[in-house]
């Protein structure tokens, strides 16, 4: 099998943002995406779902849920500008419908007993096959692409992202309730995830041509029927000419997406530019990766990392501040240097799940208070 890789210009970005709708008063799951996404769309037919160039509305796996999908965007500021605008045609239809726009990994409260799927047979797939754990996919994700100029780079990108997979999983977790507990972890949503067949960490693949016989073995054996359902935590997106990082919860609000998106835009023109200069990306041991998703998912900001395969383990914040110090010139060039600030404010002020339980304790333990106050973080971006 063989799998073209799409021209894309270097370190472009696009991103792709999950959020539910709530009722305004109880903070409750409602069952009304695909209603507001056909109202959005019936006004403003250019946010209908159409080319991949966006931005667009789409829906998704549950009936709860709207995505905002960019376009191909130069710089943070752009593809975050672009949500703010899609954020806000959203809200024009919901809020008159008493519906609020809410985004974090998991939902504190509502059951995912009680939740519909979208009738389309990709997610009846899913269901069918999956059981019990397809059900309870009612997590909520952002996911960035990243625009590779060369297909030799994808697979280097891929590991340079996964060695540094916690630090993006400790600011992005916002999942630490789950049916009305508290699961004790930052990210509830990263082990409910994994639970897909085909999703997870990658494979420690050798080279390119190791990679496409691993989709072509999902596909002869009936696995997949399209190489997107392979729904890997870090992937290579061939028609798009990008890589995909997929694993990090929803935030609650712009600023922290900005962040990641930055974070995540300047390592990979890191590694293009190792690459180009004729270095060569290490490899992290496949088992130090999935110790470090564990860590980052159990502890967040306060997980202790295992930095590289020389096993040395500093506190993830600590290694963050080193890494934006590090990645400042290149957010220059990007012209993200203010996003990849962000970074240090969330690590400052908190990430999504200790705001959440912050929120829920200063009020007994209300979770409904929690969902209201994820509502008005996305109102105030």
């Amino acid at each position: 099998m063989h799998i073209n890789f799409a021209h894309s210009s270097q370190s472009s970005i696009g991103l792709e943002w999950e959020v539910a709708l709530v009722d305004a008063q109880t903070g409750a799951l409602v069952p009304r995406g695909q209603e507001v996404m056909k109202a959005v769309h019936a006004i403003l037919p250019d946010r209908a779902e159409g080319p991949d160039t966006g931005p667009t509305l789409t829906g998704e796996f549950l009936e709860n849920t709207v995505e905002m999908v960019t376009g191909v965007c130069s710089t943070v500021s752009e593809a975050t500008g672009q949500l703010r605008e899609l954020l806000g045609e959203i809200r024009d239809i919901a809020e008159p419908r008493g519906l609020r726009v809410f985004a974090a990994g998991t939902h504190p409260f509502s059951r995912w007993q009680e939740q519909s799927v979208v009738a389309k047979d990709r997610y009846s797939t899913v269901v069918d096959r999956a059981q019990y754990w397809g059900r309870q996919m009612v997590i909520y994700g952002i996911h960035v692409h990243v625009g590779v100029d060369s297909q030799a780079k994808a697979l280097p990108v891929q590991d340079r992202l996964l060695a540094h997979y916690p630090h993006l999983l400790a600011l992005s977790a916002n999942s630490p309730y789950w049916n009305s507990q508290d699961t004790g972890y930052a990210s509830h949503r990263a082990l409910i995830f994994q639970q897909l067949p085909t999703a997870g960490i990658p494979y420690a693949f050798r080279d390119w041509a190791e990679y496409e016989q691993y989709l072509d073995d999902l596909l002869v054996t009936g696995v997949v029927d399209d190489i997107s359902e392979s729904r890997l935590d870090v992937r290579p997106v061939p028609r798009f000419g990008t890589i995909e990082m997929r694993f990090c919860d929803a935030p609650s609000s712009l600023r922290d997406i900005g962040a990641i998106a930055a974070l995540t835009q300047c390592l990979v023109e890191e590694t293009s530019r190792i690459l180009d200069d004729g270095g060569q990306v290490e490899q992290m041991r496949p088992w130090l990766v999935k110790e470090n998703k564990w860590r980052a998912a159990r502890y967040g900001l306060d997980a202790i990392i295992i930095k590289d395969n020389s096993l040395e383990e500093p506190l993830v914040t600590d290694h963050l501040a080193e890494i934006v110090d590090r990645l400042e010139p290149i957010a220059r060039d990007l012209g993200c240097s203010e996003e990849l600030s962000w970074v240090n404010d969330i690590i400052a002020e908190g990430a999504g799940y200790q705001r959440q339980r912050s929120v829920a304790g200063a009020h007994g333990g209300d979770l409904r208070e929690a969902a209201l106050d994820i509502v008005e973080r996305v109102r105030e971006g």
